[in-house]
């Protein structure tokens, strides 16, 4: 079900008040660090392989917001999460858990009838790659002007120290905002030191869905560019909240 398109044809939602949703094409892509580009590649980021999407699918054109959690938070009566003093609104949601954002597009799904989820880490690499291969999908460095993080490699600190609003700085060539920065996102998979065994068809890895460590792509407000990397993985408790990790959701395309 769509509900609306937007002016540019690019995104739709499902229903007003829910996040807009930007399909990607199936295609092929390489995941993980190349060392000869690369200078923070970490053995965490390998082997790099390919993984081939056999069908669409479609990501969020950016993090979940407050105000889309607060659509369901007063709908469910679940929680309503800190914002630590940086505002509500169009900021993308913090202080929420896997866990949390498991509740959240579950409902989704529910209410729209669509099949919500979120999105697998190799979902989110190719989507914040967006048919690049450099070190981030802006080429082989980025600045602050591209992207929400405080610190340079170096332990400058040019960046600004809070949140904004989801989708402040320019998007990718899918359309999408905030891969790098603004706030860490959480994935459906659980953590592996490596990409040995990794699925080739995109799919999550959660061979373990009782595991208690997920993995958190994209790097935070908080973060340096090293941590910005398209390749760049770490991981999260399922419990745990933070002022700098929140997430953005994934849907099957018919």
């Amino acid at each position: 079900m769509i509900g609306q398109r937007s002016n540019d044809g690019q995104a739709f939602n499902d229903a007003a008040g829910l996040p807009w949703m930007v399909p990607l094409p199936a295609s092929s892509f390489w995941m993980g660090a190349d060392d000869a580009e690369d200078k923070f590649a970490s053995p965490l980021e390998k082997p790099r392989h390919e993984v081939t999407f056999r069908r669409a699918f479609a990501l969020s054109r950016a993090p979940v917001t407050f105000d889309d959690w607060d659509v369901y938070a007063a709908a469910t009566g679940t929680r309503r999460p800190r914002d630590y003093g940086w505002g509500r609104g169009a900021n993308p949601v913090v202080d929420v858990s896997w866990d949390d954002a498991m509740g959240f597009v579950m409902w989704l799904s529910q209410r729209t009838g669509g099949r919500y989820r979120l999105p697998s880490e190799a979902e989110w690499e190719y989507g914040c790659r967006a048919g690049t291969s450099g070190v981030f999908n802006t080429g082989n460095s980025i600045s602050v002007e591209q992207a929400n993080y405080l610190y340079t490699d170096f332990r400058g600190r040019p960046g600004l120290g809070r949140p904004v609003a989801a989708g402040s700085y320019p998007p990718n060539a899918f359309g999408l905002c905030d891969m790098h920065g603004n706030v860490c996102q959480l994935v459906a998979d659980a953590w592996h030191d490596d990409y040995a065994n990794a699925p080739a068809d995109g799919s999550a890895r959660d061979g373990r869905p009782e595991s208690t460590l997920r993995v958190v792509r994209g790097g935070g407000w908080d973060a340096m560019p090293r941590i910005l990397r398209c390749a760049y993985r770490d991981w999260a408790h399922r419990a745990a909240r933070f002022d700098n990790v929140g997430f953005r959701v994934a849907c099957d395309l018919a």
